[in-house]
């Protein structure tokens, strides 16, 4: 591909989930609306920040569980992009929901970042959106290693115990919730239904699915128990990531 690559400057945002894991929490506010402790931001505060750090100027947020609160807290905040937000009157899935969105989008006819709402990273989206353009994939997922909840037994041949590892990092690559997405994807995404089981798989049989692993030593976490919260705020206070 020769000459500048495009810049993507519009972004959807998935918060319509119940969190039912991070009860009591979510039984007054949507999961994207829970503060990381010590840092007096709710995560999709974190989200849009980044957002507008790495270029992007518009955000469409979709909306489900308790929507009024994370609306509330959007016209009362002064935000550092535009954001607009879309409510499903029904649930529509986790493809039927970025759909819906990205229908909102204000530019359609240009790339698009989408993140769930329970993430909390920092890494280069611009990195990442040059990444997809290089490999002229219709999609990219972001990959994230993370590390195992439990400690490991590391032994030889002969069965015997060699060493015991405290939370070792996962053999796997995940999928760490953020994307790029060309224009055309909008339409290859299921009414209703999860694209992880329908678009994913027929984009990966077509070789259009590239995986961008996070850089060495970035920062990301899922928000979905209570004890990723304190997790998190513990990493905070440690290494002040961001």
């Amino acid at each position: 591909m020769t000459g500048a690559l495009p810049s993507v400057t519009q972004a959807v945002l998935l918060a319509g989930g119940q969190g039912s894991r991070l009860r009591p929490y979510t039984d007054t506010r949507p999961k994207p609306m829970i503060e990381i402790p010590g840092t007096g931001t709710p995560i999709i505060g974190h989200q849009l920040a980044w957002l507008a750090a790495e270029g992007v100027t518009d955000a469409v947020v979709s909306c489900g569980h308790l929507a009024e609160v994370l609306q509330d807290w959007l016209d009362a905040t002064e935000l550092p992009l535009r954001v607009s937000t879309v409510v499903e009157s029904e649930p529509l899935g986790r493809g039927g929901g970025l759909k819906y969105a990205a229908k909102s989008l204000p530019r359609p006819e240009e790339p698009w970042y989408a993140t769930n709402g329970d993430i909390w990273t920092r890494f280069s989206l611009r990195e990442m959106a040059a990444f997809h353009f290089e490999r002229a994939a219709t999609a990219t997922l972001a990959l994230a290693r993370p590390r195992i909840p439990w400690g490991a037994v590391e032994t030889n041949e002969l069965g015997q115990i060699l060493d015991f590892i405290e939370s070792p990092p996962s053999p796997f690559l995940i999928n760490a919730g953020v994307y790029v997405f060309d224009p055309e994807f909008t339409e290859l995404l299921p009414e209703r239904g999860d694209h992880e089981r329908t678009t994913f798989p027929q984009l990966a049989r077509e070789r259009r699915l590239a995986g961008f692993p996070l850089p060495q030593g970035a920062y990301w976490r899922a928000i979905d128990t209570a004890k990723d919260l304190t997790e998190a705020a513990k990493e905070l206070a440690a290494q002040r990531p961001l």
